[in-house]
């Protein structure tokens, strides 16, 4: 949001020229830089009061201030725009600061439209208000890089430390990353200081890597959940059984299958599916084992027999 010219000044909206400048002049023999040397607070402070007095003294600036507020004047006028016709010279040697032929001091600083060098007793708008090239620029962060890295399941859910090869510009640099045991696909990892060089001093960008888990073979993920498809005979479903089920961790594991358990049942395998990502608080999630019931596409006669007195008593 823009400064509010009239609060920098410390004026009611509707003060008059005279209001204006006598408060003007107050601040500026407060704040001027001749008179707080190295004080880069008061330098600024110069600036904004020096910059509220170029409109607010001038009838048509201080008219288009007024109608379109600050914030939409600072985007229709630049500080060229508003310093035209504008001599803080004369005004400061009214009040008896410098002048044409004084001595010059330099104070750098960034202000909020980038970077400037402010000079007392030449020309103290120069540099500081768009005047020519600035001999200061600010410094910046570098910019952001993104990585796209595809994990297996299994590193998803124990964790891995990987190593990338990532080249910038005319150089390949080799980072080292952990990837936290519970992390999902759409999540980022963000490595500090790995980005692109900050630009005049600036500290270096990040770098994002954006994870996606490949596909398994044989399981599936939800959230924290594990989803696994076991097929059991028809006479194992019907009379009960034990089966041997293999988990995300690479053990196997073995579950009782209930009498009577119908094709699509789910079995819950307690605390075998993903932990929770570190800091989320989630606890770890489970497994389940999808029944499907396998149906022999061959048999022989004597089973032929068996299934058609099956058959005849309702089964």
């Amino acid at each position: 949001m823009a400064d509010d010219y009239y609060k920098t000044l410390g004026v009611e909206k509707g003060a008059d020229p005279e209001a204006i400048k006598k408060a003007y002049r107050k601040l500026a023999l407060k704040f001027h830089p001749d008179r707080n040397p190295g004080n880069r607070e008061a330098e600024e402070k110069f600036k904004k009061i020096s910059e509220a007095y170029a409109v607010l003294s001038d009838t048509e600036k201080r008219k288009q201030y007024d109608s379109f507020g600050s914030d939409q004047f600072s985007r229709r006028y630049s500080q060229e725009d508003i310093f035209r016709n504008f001599d803080l010279n004369e005004i400061l040697r009214d009040f008896g600061f410098g002048g044409a032929g004084g001595n010059e001091r330099v104070f750098r600083g960034a202000g909020r439209r980038g970077g400037y060098t402010f000079r007392t007793g030449g020309d103290p708008l120069r540099d500081l208000f768009g005047q020519g090239q600035p001999d200061y620029e600010p410094p910046q962060k570098g910019e952001d890089l993104h990585y796209n890295l595809s994990i297996t399941l299994e590193e998803s859910v124990s964790g891995a430390d990987k190593k990338l090869a990532l080249q910038q510009e005319l150089e390949v640099h080799e980072i080292s990353v952990r990837i936290p045991a519970g992390i999902s696909t759409g999540k980022k990892l963000r490595l500090a200081g790995k980005g692109h060089p900050g630009v005049h001093g600036g500290p270096a960008g990040d770098l994002y890597l954006n994870i996606t888990i490949l596909p398994h073979p044989i399981f599936a993920r939800d959230g924290s959940d594990i989803y696994i498809e076991k097929a059991v005979s028809f006479t194992q479903a019907v009379l009960g059984s034990s089966i041997e089920v293999p988990t995300i961790d690479g053990t196997t594991k073995r579950i009782k299958v209930p009498a009577g358990t119908q094709s699509g049942t789910k079995i819950r395998m307690k605390g075998y599916g993903v932990p929770g990502l570190k800091g989320s608080g989630s606890s770890k999630g489970d497994q389940f084992v999808k029944i499907s019931i396998e149906v022999p596409r061959k048999i022989n006669e004597k089973q032929l027999q068996l299934i058609k007195k099956l058959a005849e008593e309702g089964i």
